[in-house]
């Protein structure tokens, strides 16, 4: 079995007395796209920060790739719910300035070759070189996973990245996530609000339980094969009784801490819990 890419061991966060994440522990296996939920102020965007490296942990460890770390880098990608794109550079240029300090001894062809590859993939090969003002929101968020994946990284970390978009174009940009995650196997971490989005794009989805002093609650194994059809996973008698498990979870349980010994074990009792209705 393949060593966790990411392993995080006891993080946590604090400002002062303030603990908003306590003792968070989860490992992601090479290849795996995990999914982070819970109701808002529960931490999951601290927990992909102090992953990529923007806010420092205030204990506990990250292993990376095996390699403890606590700092910010080009092995882990980071698409936000905003692109932050540079509105005097064009999609393009935009690109191209991570892949230049990523990839600065690779000759320039080669990097402007990256940078066109990863921008057609996401549909913008005709727009590439249009400025982020004459974009839609969508259009620049797919600038923004171009970005991300043109680096190369370990890791890809996504922070709400289709929750400004209305439901076409998030689904739209749902399967060209899905299509760029099965061409390159890139270890996944996301946050999302959004249920039915962690069970489609998930191998896992982890609950985090209420703030503050937010802990992993449950962990999902999602059963569905890959690669997925929108309409087949649907259609699964299945895809209700993990949406049911989930809600359940986010409107009954998120309450309870599982360290404080009045929890069943979190994966455990999660997976067995739908395969008794099997």
């Amino acid at each position: 079995m393949s060593a966790p890419v990411l392993e995080l061991f006891k993080l946590s966060k604090a400002y002062g007395k303030a603990v908003i994440v306590k003792e968070f522990n989860l490992n992601i296996a090479p290849g795996e796209f995990v999914t982070l939920i819970g109701h808002s102020g529960c931490g999951k965007s601290t927990v992909l920060s102090m992953v990529a490296g923007l806010t420092d942990a205030t204990h506990g460890a990250m292993i990376l790739s095996g390699r403890e770390t606590n700092e910010a880098g080009p092995d882990r990608g980071v698409v936000f719910q905003s692109p932050c794109l540079l509105p005097w550079m064009s999609a393009f240029e935009n690109v191209m300035l991570g892949v230049n300090q990523v990839y600065f001894t690779a000759p320039k062809a080669e990097r402007r070759e990256l940078a066109e590859y990863y921008l057609t993939v996401v549909g913008l090969g005709a727009a590439m070189h249009k400025y982020p003002g004459e974009l839609s929101q969508g259009m620049r968020q797919r600038v923004g996973i171009a970005r991300a994946f043109a680096l190369q990284p370990k890791m890809l970390l996504l922070d709400e990245p289709f929750g400004m978009l209305d439901s076409l174009t998030k689904m739209e940009l749902q399967e060209v996530l899905l299509e760029l995650w099965r061409r390159n196997k890139l270890t996944t971490l996301m946050v999302t609000h959004d249920v039915d989005e962690a069970i489609y794009l998930s191998d896992r989805v982890v609950m985090m339980t209420d703030g503050p002093e937010a802990e992993v609650g449950d962990i999902l194994s999602i059963p569905f094969a890959r690669p997925r059809d929108r309409a087949s996973v649907l259609a699964d008698p299945r895809y209700a009784e993990v949406r049911e498990h989930l809600l359940t979870f986010l409107n009954e349980r998120s309450h309870i801490r599982p360290s404080h010994g009045d929890a069943p074990s979190r994966e455990k009792s999660a997976c067995a819990s739908l395969a008794a209705t099997h």
